[in-house]
Order: structure tokens, then sequence, then C-alpha cells
């Protein structure tokens, strides 16, 4: 159990901060189809890829004060900011995990929006169809973001170049 807290302890150490749950989730998402080790159960949701698992644990590690989870309120909905804390940074420094360093991928993925990982994470979610099924998926699970071409040829592009974790 404590194990999986680490590794997501170390993944908010890598990405000094996260904004955005929905961002968080892509990003982890993403990462465990590159072969980074989290074990948190997905499936589809309303923006995609989507883990229950994970939202608890990210709980849990608040309220154990390793997480740090602040809320701006925006004009129309809420935004979160994740951070690690202190007692986070201390319990990595006594807890090993059996993590590859992942910080060069978490830092492109958080230069990256949270509409843009909503893309890609339901690309990977669906790459066991080919690529021309995929895209043709893409705009029936998802009308109403009106993806351009542009913008999946971008993602697309983005998955062939990023590299699977060894």
């Amino acid at each position: 159990m404590l194990a999986n807290h680490a590794k997501l302890i170390q993944f908010f150490a890598a990405a000094s901060e996260v904004s955005g749950r929905k961002k968080m989730q892509k990003m982890i998402y993403i990462l465990q189809k590159f072969r980074a080790p989290f074990e948190e159960k997905f499936q589809f949701h309303f923006y995609g890829p989507y883990s229950e698992e994970l939202s608890l644990r990210i709980e849990e590690l608040c309220n154990l004060g390793f997480i740090d989870e602040k809320k701006e309120d925006k004009s129309n909905y809420s935004q979160y900011h994740y951070g690690i804390t202190e007692a986070g940074q201390d319990f990595l420094n006594q807890f090993k995990t059996n993590m590859p360093d992942i910080t060069e991928q978490i830092e492109l993925l958080n230069g990256k929006s949270a509409r843009f990982l909503e893309l890609v994470s339901t690309m990977l979610y669906f790459d066991h169809l080919p690529e021309a099924e995929r895209v043709e998926k893409i705009h029936m699970v998802k009308p109403k973001q009106k993806f351009t071409d542009e913008e999946i040829g971008e993602a697309l592009n983005f998955i062939k170049t990023m590299n699977p974790l060894q």
C-alpha cells in the first residue's frame, strides 16, 4: 500500500506543482501507458481515462499532510493546485521507491494544457485501434471538444515522440 503512495509523492516531488485535477489524472495515466510503474486502475469517463483509486490516494496523501492541495476559485469553477510538502519530502527520504527517473517526462507533460492531455490520454486509451479508427473514435466520444485535425496530428506526434520508460 505505502509503495503506491510513495510513487505518487515522488511524482509530485518531480513535478513541483500540478495545476488541475484533470491534468494530474491525465499525467499519471499517460506515464502509466509509457511504463511508469503506477498501479492505479483507470476507466473511461467524461474527460477521458479517470481513476477513482488515484483520487482516493491523493485525498489520503493530502490528509496525511504529504501533498498540499490549494483551491483557487476561478470565475465559474475551482482550480486545484498540488505540490509536495516538507512532510512528504521527509517521507520520501525515508521510504525508497522502485521508480525510474521520470522527471523529464513529468516536466514535458506538465508543460502541456489539460485539454491537450485529455486528447493524448484518450488516444492512448484507444491505442488498440488502428490510427484512423482511433481518430474517428475521438470525434465520436469527444464531440463537444471539437478537436481539430491539427490538434489530433500534434497529439499523434507527441505520442510517437514520447519515449517509453525502459
